[in-house]
């Protein structure tokens, strides 16, 4: 009876790998719908505890998020647009600094030989080229203007994303307890206390780490602000974004902060601010944001963070880095659990008891 009900769980497994792996071009606006309605599902409980019907409060969570994210896009479209136009005004003038600076020095120090740099080529290339390279807007616009599949593609996945967003939204408590009548009796226990577990640690870290992340992208780009680094919005950003893999916002944000500051400036006090705005940030990110915001609940040590973010990116690319994170999460909760039922069973205890028996 066992070997047939673990045969039908491992053929089922196998469906649904074959499935995905079959429908994984199509699943993407899926799989964003559901994070999203995961990450608010919390505050619609809450809201539907104060008395609000699940429609209602789908629909002001929902409308709430919509406004968010529109308001956003408002306020740092401007603001990207004309950081690119800084980057593409500005890279001639960081060419013609490092022919006059950087290429002497280091063919003093290493003899160091490098063949001529064509910089008005490169000028008048991105001159011409402004009006697609230099505007974030206009290049978004370019590029879907040039196909009518493009602009239809992206505005159905957006669709699929709000509408499939709101039913799950919506459907939620009631999608999870459909799953758990399912399950066979002997083992629903187990499984709901390990999707509990799970639950806490996913909530935790995903709206945390957000959390984590949009916190940082703001000190550190008021910090370059400050400073007065050119692209303070836009090394803010990848150095906050990037940030959830552990000190690779600090090092990537400082590395470009800091060769802005000396392609900027003549000075090198600028490179000091550089270095104090992400010293900030990281003594904020270790005693402030990431004890108050995610705690200790993922469980996960650095270097197990590492690894698991570049093989998730080995084995499955830019999606594989994103689910990394979460996919360790619930890898440790079941490593925990599992780590608990050895140490309860025959294996571990007899040895157990005669190495106390020994002693």
């Amino acid at each position: 009876m066992n070997l047939t009900r673990d045969a039908f769980w491992l053929v089922l497994l196998l469906i649904s790998g074959f499935l995905v792996w079959l429908l994984a071009p199509v699943l993407m606006p899926f799989l964003m719908a559901a994070v999203l309605a995961y990450l608010a599902d919390p505050l619609t409980d809450r809201l539907e505890a104060v008395g609000l019907s699940r429609t209602w409060a789908t629909v002001l969570v929902f409308g709430g998020l919509s406004l968010a994210g529109l308001l956003m896009l408002l306020f740092l479209v401007p603001l990207l647009q004309k950081q690119i136009h800084i980057i593409v005004v500005k890279v001639p003038v960081w060419l013609q600094k490092a022919e006059d600076h950087l290429l002497p020095w280091l063919q003093a120090r290493f003899g160091f030989e490098p063949g001529e740099l064509d910089r008005g080529q490169l000028a008048r290339l991105l001159g011409q080229n402004w009006t697609t390279a230099g505007g974030l807007l206009a290049t978004i616009v370019a590029s879907i203007t040039r196909s009518g599949m493009a602009i239809g593609n992206w505005l159905m996945n957006l669709t699929i994303v709000a509408v499939v967003t709101f039913y799950l939204l919506r459907d939620w408590d009631r999608l999870v307890a459909a799953i758990r009548d399912l399950l066979p009796r002997d083992i629903e226990p187990v499984v709901s206390m390990l999707a509990r577990e799970s639950d806490e640690v996913l909530g935790a870290f995903l709206r945390g780490q957000l959390l984590v992340m949009l916190a940082l992208s703001g000190v550190y780009s008021v910090g370059l602000w400050i400073a007065g680094i050119e692209l303070f919005l836009s090394i803010g950003l990848l150095a906050g974004l990037v940030s959830f893999v552990p000190y690779l916002g600090f090092i990537v944000g400082i590395g470009a902060a800091g060769l802005a500051a000396v392609l900027q400036f003549p000075d090198l006090t600028h490179l000091l601010y550089v270095l104090i705005v992400f010293g900030v940030g990281q003594v904020l990110e270790s005693t402030v944001f990431t004890p108050l915001l995610v705690g200790d609940r993922i469980g996960l040590h650095p270097v197990a963070v590492i690894f698991a973010v570049l093989a998730g990116g080995q084995l499955f690319g830019f999606v594989g880095v994103l689910l990394a994170l979460p996919v360790a999460a619930v890898i440790a909760v079941l490593l925990r659990h599992l780590r608990q039922r050895y140490q309860a069973s025959e294996l571990y205890g007899p040895a157990l008891a005669e190495e106390d028996d020994g002693g």
